[in-house]
């Protein structure tokens, strides 16, 4: 069966996608200097974009390869293969740009890596594509087919069947149900075809390539009964776990020396996910702040001359993995506001100076974080960082709360652009800060970013 050499096949893959994502660099490179567009500098050449591939290659292999797309993608929609693609070409073309940013040895024309940003997601996504429609045709004339014995009759089995009867282009057919139920049943359609004792028996009556165990946690002795059947079989076993459905982030799982180690709290934002945003918060904060400084200047002006100095706000706030550090803001209310604590800014707050009103109605006060964001200290998108003051109490009232410092806190955020900041209920604000958490990606932060954009100056809740 072809599933024997998935790992060649993958292999053959990789090595597909490379040489696409290479010539759709050179392709880039003669679409760009012969097609006929003026090149006022001239024509480079070619040797100079050639060698840039020894980077392009590895650097889009780790993306394809952190992105998951070498992984088993049968239960996989096209689209969501495309995203994948999208997604990691976008953190690429990122990447080079960031490159081409700081390192100046040499400049690549913005038109080549423009082209190559449009010609490298539509080859390596009409190659798996291609590849898709030709494994589905296999499917249907019976080749690469898996026939499935499903284990169990709880929710979570329900759950695996109709994942798997929703993908029929999969190539996974369930043979049967094997339940302690009563036979003539059925999970979510498919018969139960016998006991967790006829296992060993319906295994040798039937064709079965693989076992999907999919018992509930309160099944524990049946489930070591079910294992010991299973041990001297040549049939492959997968386990669908019934453990993570009470924990906030997503999963991972992990090898410890041969042991698996499955992680509850993981976060999307690792390897070169992070270094993609990072690298876009870096490029986008340095460039406003340079943009800004007059805006700066004038607001500095306009503080000094009203409410006189500091101009500046500092305030402790926690940060990404629990550090603390100092944000920064224009001043915006009286330098004795908080003589009697810390608090909430209320509507129409006394202690708002003049210029500091109209600076909070248009998100101004909040333009000095952008030097947070290029120290590291923030991210121009993430969960708005609380003042340790109220964290404890935080932490003690709000399940998960603290699972917020699992990324880089924010300058704007899925929760801000909902309308949940300030003095309002944390247990939204929680609740819309893990969803960014768990399902972060970069078309996720332009999205926040615009809607930020589009709400400044309408959004007049206190802060």
């Amino acid at each position: 069966m072809l599933y024997r050499y998935s790992e060649v096949f993958r292999t053959l893959l990789a090595a597909a996608d490379l040489a696409l994502v290479g010539a759709a660099w050179m392709g880039a490179y003669a679409l760009r200097f012969d097609a006929g567009i003026p090149a006022p500098l001239g024509r480079p050449p070619a040797m100079e974009y050639a060698w840039a591939l020894l980077l392009i290659g590895p650097l889009y292999y780790g993306l394809f390869r952190s992105h998951g797309l070498y992984e088993p993608r049968r239960m996989d929609s096209a689209l969501g293969e495309a995203g994948a693609v999208v997604r990691a070409t976008a953190v690429g073309i990122l990447v080079l740009a960031a490159a081409t940013f700081f390192l100046r040895s040499y400049y690549y024309s913005r038109m080549v890596i423009g082209f190559f940003a449009v010609l490298a997601p539509i080859g390596v996504i009409g190659l798996r594509s291609t590849i898709r429609m030709a494994l589905r045709a296999a499917r249907r004339r019976g080749f690469n087919l898996r026939y499935v014995l499903l284990v169990g009759s709880g929710s979570l089995a329900e759950m695996v069947a109709r994942r798997i009867q929703a993908r029929s282009d999969a190539g996974l057919e369930i043979v049967g149900v094997v339940s302690d139920g009563a036979l003539g049943g059925g999970v979510s359609g498919v018969p139960v075809i016998g006991r967790y004792a006829d296992l060993k028996a319906i295994l040798r009556a039937q064709r079965i390539d693989q076992v999907l165990v999919a018992l509930s946690r309160h099944e524990s002795e049946v489930f070591e009964k079910v294992v010991a059947e299973l041990e001297d079989e040549i049939v492959d076993v997968k386990i669908v776990p019934d453990l993570l459905h009470g924990f906030s982030l997503r999963s991972s799982v992990e090898s410890l020396d041969g042991l698996p180690v499955i992680g509850l709290q993981e976060t999307p934002l690792v390897g070169w996910a992070a270094l993609g945003k990072r690298s876009f918060d870096v490029v986008v904060s340095a460039t406003a702040l340079m943009l800004l400084a007059p805006v700066f200047g004038a607001i500095a002006l306009a503080i000094s001359a009203t409410a006189g100095r500091p101009v500046l706000y500092r305030q402790t706030r926690m940060g990404h993995d629990g550090r603390v550090f100092e944000i920064r803001k224009f001043r915006s209310m009286r330098r004795d506001a908080e003589s009697q604590g810390p608090g909430w800014t209320q509507p129409d707050d006394p202690r708002l100076t003049r210029i500091g009103r109209w600076l909070r109605r248009y998100n101004l006060d909040e333009l000095p974080q952008l030097v947070n964001v290029l120290r590291g200290e923030m991210s121009l998108v993430g969960p708005r960082p609380e003042r340790p003051a109220y964290i404890e109490t935080f932490r003690r009232d709000v399940p998960g709360y603290m699972l917020r410092h699992k990324v880089r806190a924010g300058m704007t955020g899925w929760a801000q652009v909902h309308g949940w900041r300030g003095d309002t209920s944390i247990h939204e604000r929680v609740e819309h800060d893990l969803y960014y958490i768990q399902r972060w990606s970069f078309w996720l932060d332009l999205r926040i970013l615009f809607m930020t954009l589009v709400r400044t100056g309408r959004d007049q809740r206190p802060r």
